[in-house]
C-alpha cells in the first residue's frame, strides 16, 4: 500500500459511546496518516436519523480525546485545511448537515441513467421475498420494465407513497482489490440494483459514505471486514459517477476469547444474566480505570504484529513501526487478563505526573468527591498502592480513609480473627495503643513507625498484634497500606476516633 501523504477518514454513527472495535480503526486510520505524513479526517455519519442519539457526537470526541487520537478535520478540529470537504470552509463534517449536497450527486446519477426512482411499498416488498422463499430461490429485487418517470414517482408522493432512489448495477462482477484480504470478487448474480436515496429523502449509507470519500479526497479506506460486502457497491457508485477508487484494506473482525462477536450486545445480555456487564466501549474501559496507554497499546495489537515479539510499546514507537502490511487476514481475539496485565505494567511504568492526570480523570468520570483532594494527597495514594492493575484497586486498598468515621463497615471475619481472639487481645492492643498515638509528636509515618515498634517492645508484641487490629480499626478489613504511611494518611483525630469506635463497638457485643 502506497500511502504518502494519505487522507484517510474515521467515519463512526452517533448511536453512543465509542465502541472498542471503532476505536481500533481510528488508531489504525490515525497511525497511517502519521506515518506517511497524511491527514486523519474524522466524519460522522448522521444520516440515519432513527439511530441518532442526541449526545453521542459529544461522547464519541471525548473518547477520542482521552485515547489521544487527534485528528486533522472534523468536528471541532484544530487548524485549517483546504476545500476537502467541498463546502467552501473548514468542517464540521457530519453528513447530517450536508444534505444538499448528496441530492445533487442522486440528481446526477438519475440524469445519467444510472440510477432510477423505484415505488414498491414495504408490503410488495416482502411479497416478493416471500415468493422467493415460496419458490425456494434466493431473492433478488427485479429492476421494473418500463422505469418509473419523475411524474410518476411525484404522482407518488402525492399520494403519500414513500419513493426511493436505486442504483443500476451492471451484469459483470465486481472484483475489489484490497490492501489486507487480496482480490476479493462478488459475481455478477450476487449483485442487485441498491438504495441509495430513501423515501425520506436522505441518502443511504452507501451513497454518502462515497460521496464523502471523494469530496473529502480520501485516499486509503481502513474499515472493518464487516463491510466488505458493501464496498462493491461502493465501487459502483464510484464508477457512476466518475470518482476514483480509493485505497481500502478491511481490518479483522475482533472476537471474544469464546469465539463469539464482540458487540454492545454482550452488556444486555449480561444484564439479563445478572452479570456484570463486561467493558465494550472505551467510555467502559475509562470509567473500570483503564489507562489509554495501556489500552491503546492493545488494540493496536488487534490484527496488527510490530514483526517481532515486542509488545508493550509506546504510541509513538508504534507509528514508527506501523503498516498496512503489517495487518493480518484472520480474527483478533479480545484477551481481557492480557490487557489486565498490560494495564498493570503501564501504571507502573508512566510518569507520576500522567498517572495521577489519569487518576483524577478516572475519579471525576466516576463522579467521586475523592477527584477535589489536594493533589499531593492524590499522589500519596498512587504511591502507597503501587503495583495496582487498575484505579479501583487504590479506592479498594485506600478508599477507607477518605469516609466517614461512621461509616467504615466492619467484615465480621477480620473481627473475629484479629480482634475476638485470643480473650480480644487485639481489643486490648487498642485500647493501649490509643493512649500514645493520642499524644504523640509529629503525626509522620516515621515518628508512627518509632511509636508503634516502642510500644511492641514495651509490652512484649509482634508488630503484627497492633499493626492488625489497627487496619481492622481504621479499614473494617485487613488490607490497606504499610500501616505506618496509613496512619499518618488518615490522620491523627480521625485514627484516634476510629480506635475508639471499634472498641465501643466491641464492648456492645461482649
Amino acid at each position: 500500500m502506497s500511502a504518502s501523504g494519505c487522507r484517510v477518514r474515521f467515519a463512526p454513527s452517533p448511536t453512543g459511546y465509542l465502541h472498542v472495535g471503532g476505536a481500533r480503526t481510528a488508531l489504525f486510520n490515525w497511525l497511517l496518516a502519521r506515518r506517511s505524513g497524511g491527514r486523519f479526517v474524522l466524519r460522522i455519519e448522521d444520516t440515519d436519523r432513527s439511530r441518532h442519539v442526541s449526545d453521542s457526537l459529544e461522547k464519541i470526541l471525548a473518547d477520542m480525546r482521552w485515547l489521544g487520537l487527534e485528528w486533522d478535520e472534523g468536528p471541532e478540529a484544530d487548524g485549517g485545511a483546504d476545500d476537502a470537504a467541498g463546502e467552501g470552509d473548514f468542517g464540521p463534517y457530519c453528513q447530517s448537515e450536508r444534505l444538499a449536497i448528496y441530492q445533487e450527486h442522486v440528481q446526477r446519477l438519475i440524469d445519467s441513467g444510472h440510477a432510477y426512482y423505484a415505488l414498491e411499498t414495504p408490503e410488495e416488498l416482502a411479497a416478493m421475498r416471500e415468493q422467493a422463499r415460496a419458490a425456494k430461490t434466493d431473492y433478488k429485487y427485479r429492476r421494473p420494465d418500463p422505469l418509473p418517470t419523475a411524474e410518476q414517482a411525484q404522482a407518488a408522493r402525492d399520494a403519500g407513497r414513500a419513493v426511493v432512489v436505486r442504483l443500476k448495477m451492471g451484469d459483470t462482477a465486481i472484483t475489489v482489490m484490497d490492501d489486507i484480504l487480496g482480490e476479493v470478487t462478488l459475481a455478477a448474480d450476487q449483485l442487485e440494483d441498491f438504495v441509495i436515496q430513501k423515501g425520506d429523502g436522505w441518502p443511504t449509507y452507501h451513497l454518502a459514505c462515497v460521496v464523502d470519500d471523494a469530496l473529502m479526497k480520501i485516499t486509503h479506506v481502513l474499515r472493518g471486514q464487516e463491510h466488505l460486502m458493501n464496498t462493491p457497491k461502493h465501487i459502483a457508485i464510484q464508477r457512476a459517477l466518475g470518482f476514483d477508487t480509493p485505497h481500502y484494506a478491511h481490518l479483522p473482525i475482533i472476537f471474544n476469547m469464546s469465539g463469539s462477536k464482540m458487540s454492545k450486545r454482550d452488556k444486555e445480555k449480561a444484564l439479563k444474566r445478572g452479570e456484570v456487564p463486561p467493558e465494550i466501549d472505551v467510555h467502559d474501559f475509562r470509567v473500570s480505570g483503564y489507562l489509554p496507554e495501556a489500552l491503546l497499546n492493545f488494540i493496536s495489537l488487534l490484527g496488527w504484529s510490530t514483526g517481532d515479539d515486542t509488545e508493550q510499546i509506546t504510541l509513538d514507537e508504534t507509528t514508527e513501526r506501523f503498516s498496512v502490511e503489517g495487518v493480518g487476514k484472520g480474527s483478533a481475539k479480545f484477551d481481557r487478563d492480557k490487557l489486565l496485565s498490560f494495564n498493570t505494567d503501564w501504571a507502573a511504568k508512566v510518569s507520576e505526573d500522567r498517572l495521577l492526570e489519569c487518576f483524577v480523570d478516572y475519579l471525576q468520570v466516576n463522579g467521586s468527591p475523592l477527584a477535589e483532594l489536594p493533589e499531593a494527597t492524590l499522589r500519596r495514594m498512587l504511591e502507597l498502592c503501587k503495583g495496582f492493575r487498575t484505579f479501583p484497586d487504590v479506592i479498594t486498598k485506600i478508599g477507607f480513609a477518605f469516609v466517614d468515621d461512621s461509616a467504615i463497615e466492619y467484615q465480621e471475619k477480620a473481627v473475629r480473627k484479629v480482634l475476638e481472639k485470643n480473650d480480644g487481645a487485639g481489643y486490648a492492643a487498642l485500647r493501649n495503643v490509643v493512649i500514645c498515638l493520642e499524644s504523640l509528636e509529629p503525626w509522620t509515618a516515621s515518628a508512627i513507625e518509632a511509636e508503634l515498634t516502642k510500644f511492641c517492645e514495651a509490652n512484649d508484641l509482634k508488630l503484627g498484634g497492633v499493626a492488625q487490629p489497627l487496619r481492622v480499626a481504621l479499614s473494617g478489613g485487613t488490607v490497606s497500606p504499610a500501616i505506618f504511611d496509613t496512619l499518618e494518611l488518615v490522620g491523627r483525630e480521625r485514627t484516634i476516633n476510629r480506635i475508639k469506635q471499634t472498641m465501643m463497638q466491641g464492648s456492645e457485643q461482649q
